[in-house]
Order: C-alpha cells, then sequence, then structure tokens
C-alpha cells in the first residue's frame, strides 16, 4: 500500500498531505506486533475483550506548556447508564508519552477548555445525564465534584447529550453547543434538540445560575426532502457576520451535510432556516470540531469525509481522516486525507477533538484500529485514545 515519504511509519494507512506529517513516528513494525502500527502516539489502550470501548477524546494546551488529554469509556462493560468513568492524561514533552494523572466518576460526553488560568471538564455525568462541569486549579490532577446547583451541577434534570465540543469566548460570554433527547421521535437521531449554553465570561462557571440554554430546536421530519435524521454534536462558532452560530453534525442517508443554526446574542434563543440553514461539509455525518484561525482567516476541522459510493449509512465511514477549511462556514475544502484504511468495518480515526499550536495542529483521536489481542471490536468502539500532530497544517494541500 502506498506510504507518504515523510511519514516513517503505518504498515496500512495512507497519506495524501504534501506538507503534513504527524510527529513521533515509529519505526516500521515487526511484523508480529500489530500495536505497532498504530496511526500516531498510543495515549491509551483497553482490549475491545474487556468491553469498555474510548469514547470523548479531548485535548488542550495547559499554560505550563504540557498538554492535558482526556477521554470517557463506553460499552456493556462500564456503568455509563448510571455513571460515566473518566480518565485524564498529561504530556510533559509535547506529546511523545503520555501518563493518566485522574481517573473521575460521573464524567461522560466530556470536553477540556482552559479559562483564565483553570482547567474544565464540561459534558454529562451519564448516558443522557445531568450538565455538569468540573475545575481544576493543578494541571489535571484533581477536580471539583459536582454536587448541587453551586458546585457544577449545572441542570437539574436529566436527558442531555454532547461530546467534546469546541467552547468560544465572544462579547463577553463563553458558548458551547449542547443537545438533549427530549424531542419528539423516540430513539437516536429523532429526539435531539438543538442548544447553546452560555454563560458571562467573568462569572463562576461552576454556579448553574451563571448558565443560559437556547431554547433548543427539534428536528423537522420534512427537511431534506424528508431525508433529515436528526441534529447533534453541535459547534459553537463566529459566523463571519459576528454572530454564534451551532453548527451541527447532520444525520442524512449520503452524509456530507451540516446544519447552521443561529443564536441570539442574549443566548436565550436559536433560529434555524432549512432553506439556507443546511450546508456540504464533507464528513458532517460524524462529529467534527471546528475552530477559527485568525492567521489563515479561515475555519477549520478534522472530520471523515464519506465517499461518493456511500448513498446510505454515511456515519458509519470513519476509516478516513481529512483536515477540511472554509472562509465562511458554507464552502468547504478537503485540504488532505492524514488517514485512511481500506477496511472500515474494524477500522476507525474519529470524534477528533484538536488545538491550533504555533503553526502545528495538535488532536486526540478516537481509534479503532489492531492491537496484540484481536483488534477492535468495529469501527466504532474505539480501542484506543491516540495523539496526533498535524505539522504547518496552513500549507496543507
Amino acid at each position: 500500500m502506498q506510504k507518504h515519504s515523510r511519514c516513517r511509519f503505518f504498515l496500512v494507512a495512507t497519506f495524501a498531505c504534501s506538507l503534513v506529517t504527524i510527529a513521533a513516528a515509529h519505526a516500521e513494525p515487526p511484523a508480529e506486533s500489530a500495536a505497532a502500527a498504530v496511526p500516531g502516539v498510543v495515549i491509551y489502550h483497553t482490549p475491545a475483550a474487556l468491553k469498555r470501548y474510548v469514547g470523548s477524546p479531548a485535548i488542550v494546551n495547559a499554560p505550563d506548556g504540557a498538554y492535558l488529554a482526556a477521554c470517557d469509556l463506553f460499552g456493556p462493560g462500564t456503568t455509563m447508564n448510571e455513571k460515566g468513568q473518566g480518565l485524564v492524561f498529561r504530556s510533559d514533552d509535547r506529546g511523545a508519552t503520555w501518563k493518566n494523572i485522574a481517573r473521575i466518576d460521573g464524567m461522560f460526553w466530556t470536553g477540556l477548555f482552559m479559562h483564565r488560568g483553570a482547567t474544565y471538564l464540561m459534558g454529562v455525568d451519564r448516558q443522557y445525564g445531568h450538565v455538569v462541569i468540573r475545575r481544576s486549579d493543578d494541571g489535571g490532577r484533581t477536580w471539583t465534584k459536582p454536587t448541587d446547583a453551586e458546585h457544577g451541577l449545572l441542570t437539574s434534570d436529566a436527558g442531555y447529550h454532547t461530546s467534546t465540543m469546541p467552547i468560544i469566548e465572544h462579547n463577553g460570554r463563553l458558548w458551547r453547543g449542547m443537545e438533549d433527547n427530549h424531542g419528539p421521535g423516540g430513539k437516536w437521531g429523532l429526539f435531539f434538540r438543538a442548544g447553546m449554553l452560555s454563560a458571562p465570561a467573568d462569572a463562576d462557571l461552576l454556579k448553574a445560575s451563571s448558565w443560559t440554554l437556547a431554547t433548543p430546536l427539534p428536528r423537522d421530519v420534512t427537511w431534506l426532502n424528508g431525508d433529515f435524521g436528526g441534529w447533534l454534536e453541535g459547534n459553537a462558532v463566529v459566523a463571519p457576520g459576528g454572530g454564534v452560530v451551532d453548527v451541527l453534525r447532520v444525520e442524512y442517508p449520503s452524509g456530507n451535510k451540516a446544519a447552521i443554526v443561529t443564536i441570539s446574542p442574549d443566548g436565550k434563543t436559536a433560529s434555524f432556516d432549512p432553506a439556507s440553514g443546511f450546508v456540504d461539509l464533507p464528513g458532517g455525518a460524524t462529529k467534527f470540531n471546528i475552530r477559527f484561525d485568525p492567521t489563515s482567516k479561515l475555519y477549520w476541522a478534522l472530520s471523515n469525509p464519506a465517499p461518493q459510493e456511500a448513498t446510505k449509512g454515511a456515519a458509519g465511514y470513519r476509516n478516513t481522516l481529512a483536515l477540511i477549511s472554509s472562509p465562511d462556514l458554507r464552502t468547504w475544502t478537503i485540504r488532505c486525507t492524514l488517514i485512511h484504511h481500506p477496511d472500515r468495518t474494524r477500522h476507525g480515526v474519529q470524534y477528533a477533538d484538536w488545538q491550533f499550536e504555533g503553526e502545528d495542529i495538535i488532536a486526540a483521536i478516537r481509534t479503532a484500529w489492531d492491537d496484540d489481542a484481536g483488534g477492535a471490536h468495529n469501527f466504532h468502539d474505539a480501542n484506543y485514545l491516540t495523539f496526533l500532530r498535524i505539522v504547518d497544517f496552513r500549507n496543507a494541500k
């Protein structure tokens, strides 16, 4: 299989970025070690036989120069329906090696962010649970506990959904996409309602009273000629006009669609125009994170583009990870393919969370790949949390 000349690892991955490399490359592995061919640096590995799979990869650059990464565990070997289980990792050598520094109960679908010198974890406490937030003041080693509305328990009701979505600061407020499962339909996709949480940037973020939830929007069965299957995992983004929007993954048979929901300046209402709100976005059927780069004046994302032959089930194509960009959130270009595996049934590089770091992008990936214990259960039930560095990303072609 073709290998890029600047990538010194992967027996099975294909790279198509002439100016993009991934750091901490391994020497070509011995034939008996399937695990050595995993793309990137392994942060954490869980064999499929344990039925505890890696979810919700997250990463931030800490003020002291370290990287912090996190994930949760899902599957029948976990307590995800009663109490989520999460892990936090730290690297002090720019991602070359990682150490597990915290294990957290009640953490699920949770992202990391930095704000005014503190580190935060924000998500839910279990599958479709309460919205919760935690703060660490010691580099991720210890965390506050969300016990009540004054200390990180942000909703009194359950039924919320999210992932490791970006948090942005704009016009004196923090903004974060959040869905609930209170819509009509009664099952995954159909019941998601798109919303947005926001809080004053100088507020105590552990207090529920600091946060406003925009009135969630349900799907409409008639959208996309009746093929709209739901929206979820929305990105808080400042649009070119200066307002905050929620850019959501769209469940659509052939994939590659996203939805742009407009949020009012006070954060209280959300609105959507189906005539103009759906856009073509490579990989729109699976989770993606969007961030704006003031240097290039482009929006960037890592996504899983569905191939042209995908006429249904596009969300099942996660064996390709691509770098994409847009000047306006509406016209997206695939800049390069970062990772590809020819098999999509048991291989996936998905749910990428990432940050800018100078000329590079650093990313944490939920990876289903070969290991020495028989490999991943399937493409979705990942057995690795991995770290990738994309070098000189602005010049990717």
